[in-house]
């Protein structure tokens, strides 16, 4: 028994050491492969982990919302109307993430915004998009679809576009991302020509500011503007210049279809 076993040894020992190169390169290539898929199902695992996006929100409104959520805890808050824009945030906009004024409703993983909404977006609801929508669909029904208004029937295909890319270029503009920035502490910036903005608590690079209703610093910011509801800044200033002039076009239009109207009535 054991000079059998010694013979095993010994032909296990000869043939580790007759393993061709080959072999040995496969079997290496079998370890790296379970090390690679061990690191990438640590890297996977990880990712669920991963720190959201931190703006560059009004310090003032963190610090009331937090005192808010502890007077909440401790049963001292209750749910009343308010009668003020609040209840339409809270009523409409109570599933999405509030970053200042600003109101996520669409965000990836890591906390960039996909679609959000700005601190007026109900004028933008209720009274902007009513205007372009209404107004548009009475000249539509009583002039362009009507076949006594003396229009062309191609008529139809130069309205109901410029119609459409008045809607899409609002969309743009109130629901993307005006350029919101993450919060930067770090004294390097200061040395990087970047400026300390005491209301969020951050250093912001040149051209930035702070916008009061956003609550929020957004880069190459410009104005806020309630007819689209949010902040214009370097995310939405393309779409928003897009809609000032389709709105434009579409404004005067509407009114040279109500005079060639007019006119055609009387004469």
């Amino acid at each position: 028994m054991e000079i059998d076993a010694i013979s095993t040894r010994e032909e296990d020992s000869r043939t580790a050491l007759e393993m061709s190169p080959d072999d040995k390169e496969i079997s290496d290539g079998d370890n790296d492969e379970n090390d690679d898929f061990g690191r990438s199902s640590e890297a996977t695992a990880a990712l669920p982990n991963r720190r959201k996006k931190q703006f560059a929100v009004s310090v003032r409104w963190e610090r009331e919302m937090q005192e808010e959520e502890a007077r909440r805890r401790d049963g001292h808050i209750k749910s009343v109307c308010t009668c003020t824009q609040e209840d339409f945030n809270t009523f409409c906009c109570c599933c999405a993430r509030r970053v200042g004024g600003m109101f996520m409703l669409m965000e990836k993983r890591d906390g960039s915004p996909i679609v959000l909404a700005g601190p007026c977006w109900p004028f933008c609801t209720f009274i902007t998009l009513p205007l372009i929508v209404v107004l548009s669909g009475l000249v539509s029904y009583f002039i362009v679809l009507n076949e006594d208004s003396g229009l062309p029937w191609w008529f139809v295909f130069i309205y109901f576009p410029i119609l459409a890319l008045t809607l899409l270029a609002l969309f743009f503009v109130s629901c993307r991302d005006p350029g919101l920035l993450e919060r930067v502490t770090d004294e390097e910036a200061g040395h990087g020509g970047w400026f300390w903005n005491e209301q969020v608590g951050s250093f912001r690079p040149p051209g930035a500011m702070y916008c009061r209703e956003c609550k929020v610093l957004i880069q190459d910011y410009d104005h806020l503007c309630p007819w689209t509801g949010t902040g214009i800044g370097k995310g939405n200033m393309l779409a928003f210049k897009i809609f000032v002039v389709m709105v434009n076009i579409l404004c005067y239009l509407s009114i040279a279809l109500v005079a060639f109207t007019l006119l055609r009535g009387i004469g």
